[in-house]
């Protein structure tokens, strides 16, 4: 396969076709690198080097009637995880405070749940014009759930910028993965955000025992749905969910698949998203000559690596941090004073 020739038609955003993906998965050992080097001058075109740091905050915990197999918070799970209410506007804003400091560009508040009630909106809304008051260039992003237009309205005008909403795996085999829900009850939410005038930001969790093919048709999905913002996430393997013994990723799959979401969605933004630790492990740099964006800090009931390891591998790769166009000013000494206390005591 040509691999710089797939790569020149994706900057032009010429789709490439389902062969071809299939192929970027299939993609030899031996090969491997000089397609991430073709994948990189995608990334490059439409990102530069600039890498946007999102911080994840699980506003409300547990307690949810929907029974996601990969899920620790699900009915059905029986990990044990912290539970709680929608946490308070001050709580959110101290979160918040913890995200700048550690250069995060984009808040992420998520509460688990079917969907927010007018109750959860309304509190949502304090929040979120608590922490646009204190931090106006701080991007907040909301993920509730399944999502009416009129919250989503409400939403839009407290000052939330996206809205996430996952389709996860492909609509063939959502069934296997999900029973209380359909994959078009989440299409149909990512439609009910762009109406809302959100940002749509919506990905998917690959080592759930998906084939190729159903990679390839969830990448075509959000090409097709024409999302802004792509989280890919690594399944993490939490003792108590159905899917606990699944592990059928290794760290150069996973660079496959954020090859061809780069390729499939070359504008869009990508997030190596949850398990790039688990899974990606030592590989973690050379996923961001692909993806543009990660997560820093923990994640929603699991613990992320601690944030100066993060920002020192941006400055290894002589990379910037997004809204930060001097890159990383800090001396390593500086950054853990910075970071001390940074991270949350999330279980």
């Amino acid at each position: 396969m040509e691999w710089e020739a797939l790569a020149e038609r994706a900057v032009r955003r010429e789709a490439i076709d389902r062969e071809e993906a299939l192929a970027v998965l299939e993609v030899p050992l031996s090969e491997l690198m000089a397609l991430l080097a073709a994948t990189y001058q995608v990334r490059h075109h439409f990102f530069g080097n600039r890498v946007k740091l999102n911080y994840l905050v699980n506003i409300k915990s547990g307690m949810c009637p929907e029974d996601c197999f990969y899920c620790s918070q699900s009915r059905i799970s029986e990990a044990p995880i912290d539970r709680y209410p929608l946490l308070a506007p001050q709580e959110i804003l101290a979160q918040a405070n913890r995200a700048v400091a550690v250069k995060a560009r984009r808040l992420c508040l998520v509460a688990s749940g079917r969907g927010p009630s007018d109750q959860d909106i309304e509190q949502v809304e304090e929040s979120v014009r608590l922490v646009k008051q204190t931090f106006p260039d701080l991007e907040v992003c909301c993920c509730l759930g399944l999502l009416s237009g009129a919250h989503g309205e409400r939403l839009k005008a407290a000052g939330v910028y996206a809205y996430n909403h996952n389709l996860n795996t492909s609509e063939d085999r959502y069934a296997e993965i999900c029973t209380t829900h359909t994959y078009q009850d989440r299409v149909n939410t990512v439609g009910q955000v762009k109406l809302a005038g959100l940002s749509p930001c919506s990905g998917c969790l690959f080592g759930m025992g998906e084939q190729n093919a159903d990679i390839v048709r969830v990448a075509f999905a959000l090409r097709d749905l024409q999302v802004d913002s792509i989280p890919v996430n690594f399944l993490i393997h939490i003792p108590g969910t159905p899917l606990a013994g699944h592990n059928d990723l290794t760290p150069q799959r996973c660079l496959a698949i954020l090859c061809l979401f780069r390729l499939v969605n070359p504008s869009a933004e990508l997030r190596i998203a949850g398990g790039r630790e688990v899974h990606l492990r030592s590989l973690q740099p050379l996923g961001l000559f692909v993806a543009n964006s990660i997560f820093i800090g923990d994640y929603l009931t699991t613990k992320g690596q601690p944030p100066e390891t993060d920002l020192r591998m941006i400055r290894d790769l002589g990379f910037e941090i997004e809204g930060t166009p001097d890159g990383i000013a800090s001396s390593t000494a500086q950054l853990v004073v910075e970071l001390k206390g940074s991270r949350r005591n999330v279980e």
